[in-house]
């Protein structure tokens, strides 16, 4: 209806409240919702928004959305037509390879290069694998070397060293992005690495957010179970406290069962993922 929740409008703050640089990412297939939310986008401080044609969810895709959009590549030249005509900021874009195959993606690209894409973020897999096997670094080469803005890589991303290597193989790409590697270690990054203490201390500090911002241990527990589902991976031998955890709804024993994992479990120096 064009105008904003109240939980929209807390998810989108004035730019100048925050200490970094925020880019809001939007789900949309109607071009004219997509300029209407980059304009209040825009008129809230922020320089850049972020179309996600990347999303592999059902529910997501069965309505033509996020990397649903990706099947029909000429609709998706007459969409980005109509955003790029008069946008009132920035616009970047994440992308997967296509819908059903990797063959899809050179026909995507060439639809790309038409337009003045800030930046290209580029999950090299297909959506009907989801986050399941390899990434394809060839198609990813293709990318690199052939388009026209800038590009940022994303996927499987678990250790810096996969940073590292990543910035070795493609010296021409100066981004990445980082996505479930640093939900599962938040401290993937830090210099000394990810110290339990740090992470239990995170974990409470979130927990307490959330019971903040959702007003209830519901909601709270709800999105701290989905954070649990990579978090986990940093754990040796934690199955059967995530099954207890997963079946929680009561937050004492959700806080004594998290404070067992952070007391028993040995940590991982390099997270094994299980999604």
């Amino acid at each position: 209806h064009r105008s904003l929740t109240p939980r929209e409008v807390r998810e989108l703050p004035p730019a100048d409240t925050l200490s970094y640089n925020a880019v809001p990412q939007l789900l949309t297939k109607v071009p004219e919702d997509f300029l209407w939310m980059a304009q209040q986008i825009a008129e809230r401080g922020y320089r850049e928004v972020n179309l996600n044609l990347g999303c592999p969810s059902g529910t997501v895709t069965a309505k033509g959305k996020g990397a649903g959009m990706l099947s029909d590549p000429d609709n998706l030249a007459r969409f980005l037509e109509a955003i790029f005509q008069q946008p009132p900021l920035d616009i970047s874009v994440k992308t997967r390879l296509g819908v059903h195959d990797p063959s899809e993606f050179p026909r995507l690209l060439e639809v790309y290069n038409r337009f003045p894409i800030k930046e290209l973020t580029v999950h090299p897999r297909v959506r009907d694998v989801f986050y399941k096997g390899d990434v394809d670094m060839a198609a990813f080469t293709l990318a690199a070397e052939n388009s026209r803005c800038p590009v940022c890589y994303n996927g499987n991303l678990c250790a810096k060293q996969d940073i590292t290597a990543v910035a070795a193989q493609f010296p021409q790409v100066d981004a990445v992005m980082l996505g479930r590697g640093l939900i599962a270690d938040p401290g993937m990054l830090s210099p000394g690495g990810t110290e339990r203490d740090t992470l239990e201390a995170f974990h409470e500090a979130l927990l307490e957010g959330y019971l903040e911002a959702f007003g209830g241990s519901r909601n709270a527990m709800f999105r701290l179970k989905e954070n649990w589902y990579f978090l986990i991976c940093k754990f040796d031998g934690g199955e059967k406290l995530h099954k207890r955890l997963r079946k929680t709804t009561d937050l004492c024993e959700y806080r004594a069962i998290t404070r067992e994992i952070f007391a028993t479990l040995p940590m991982r120096e390099t997270i094994l993922p299980s999604w």
